[in-house]
This record gives structure tokens, sequence and C-alpha cells, in this order.
């Protein structure tokens, strides 16, 4: 049995209800309802971005309220539908979080670049010259700088169009294979939880309805409630 990287434990936040889950090390976790069912609220306990009301989480062991929070999202990087970049230049970027921790090294910034199929001369390209799927994937090489062990997404494609997903999920691919991550990620798009997951959270209501091996569980699923939202989705 692989490592347990992230336990929650009788989880309750706003509209989530009683969440028990257990995250294994190399997992590829897609969390996945109607909308207002939880997702991103569930998401964004694990790097505390938000805080559960009642239970508790552990990351490798231990309480993340025990952690410190700063080199928690460290480890835990999250890439938003919405990139926010900060002003001037791609390497400015990439650089943030590094520095904060003194561990920038300018030779990194062009496999950065690789990973997101960006070329190197973008590293001195003004921020508010990229295109939103260039922005997205600044977004994902600027949270891979941090070197994290855990990568959530939350709906990172649901702005872009067809050819910039395409793009996107094959960065995604790449970057799993090669840096050994366990991601978490919220999807609206069921066939991209399909290419991109091996296991899938189905939640409604703020409670998790079903969960499973992807693509089976999708394919076959064994609630009447993951049943309809597949056929109306």
């Amino acid at each position: 049995m692989s490592q347990v990287i992230y336990k929650l434990d009788n989880i309750y936040r706003r509209i989530l209800t009683n969440i028990n889950i257990e995250i294994h090390k190399g997992d590829r976790v897609m969390l996945f309802g109607p909308s207002g069912s939880g997702k991103s609220t569930l998401l964004h306990l694990f790097n505390r971005l938000d805080d559960p009301e009642q239970g508790s989480i552990f990351y490798n062991g231990k309480n993340i309220n025990e952690q410190d929070i700063t080199t928690l999202r460290k480890n835990v990087g999250l890439v938003l539908q919405q990139p926010y970049l900060f002003p001037e230049t791609v390497k400015d970027n990439l650089m943030y979080g590094p520095k904060l921790f003194n561990d920038w090294n300018p030779d990194e910034a062009r496999t950065l670049l690789e990973y997101v199929n960006l070329p190197e001369s973008y590293l001195d390209k003004p921020v508010d010259e990229l295109s939103g799927g260039e922005k997205q994937r600044v977004s994902l090489a600027r949270t891979l700088a941090n070197k994290p062990e855990i990568l959530l997404l939350d709906e990172p494609t649901s702005a872009l169009d067809d050819q910039n997903i395409e793009q996107i999920e094959q960065d995604l691919i790449n970057l799993i294979q090669h840096n050994d991550l366990t991601v978490i990620m919220v999807t609206h798009n069921l066939e991209q939880a399909k290419r991109l997951g091996n296991r899938g959270i189905y939640l409604e209501n703020g409670k998790i309805v079903e969960e499973g091996l992807l693509p089976d569980m999708l394919d076959r699923p064994e609630t009447e409630a993951l049943k309809n939202f597949t056929t109306n989705h």
C-alpha cells in the first residue's frame, strides 16, 4: 500500500458534511459534481486557504494546523481557474516563491518553461502581453518553481478554448510523469477527469456520494445520483 499523504477525518465546513478521505502518494484525484456541491471548498482545505469548522486534516501524518503555513503552501501548490500573475515579467513570477526560501536557481527557469511548453524567450516577457492560455501555463510553472509535492488544481482549463485545454492537459501529463506529483483537481469535464485522473470523488450537496477508480466509476456508476449526473454531462 502506498503512503497516505493526506487524511481528512470527519470534516465539516459550510456545505461540506462528514467528509472522510485518504489521499495516497501518486494519486491523481478528480473532484466532480454539480455546481455548489462543495468541490472548491474541499480543495481549498488542503493548503489552508480555508479551514474546517469541525474535524481534522493530516498531511504526512501531522495535523496541518501544527505546520508552518508558508511551508505547507510551498509543498502543496494551488493553481486557480483564473490565473493571477504578479506585475512585471514571467521570470519575476517564476522566482517569487523560491526567493522567499532562498532557493532560486536561475538555471531552472528554462526547465520550468519547458515543462509548460513555452520558449526561453518568454522569461523577459511582460505578463500583460500574455494570452489567457499562456498566463495559465505561467501560473502552473510558477507553482512548480516551489517544487511542490502536491498540486491542487481548481478547474484550471474551464476558461480556455479547446486548443489551450489540450495543451494544458498535455503539460499536466508531462509534469505528473516527470515530477512524481500527487494531484487533486476540481473539474466539471468528465472526459477530462478520465484522461487525467486515476481516482474520482463525486460530491453532491456537500457529501461524498461515490468514489472509486477512473474511468470505471464514470463508465459504470454504482449510485443513481452519479448515473443521473453522467447522463446529463
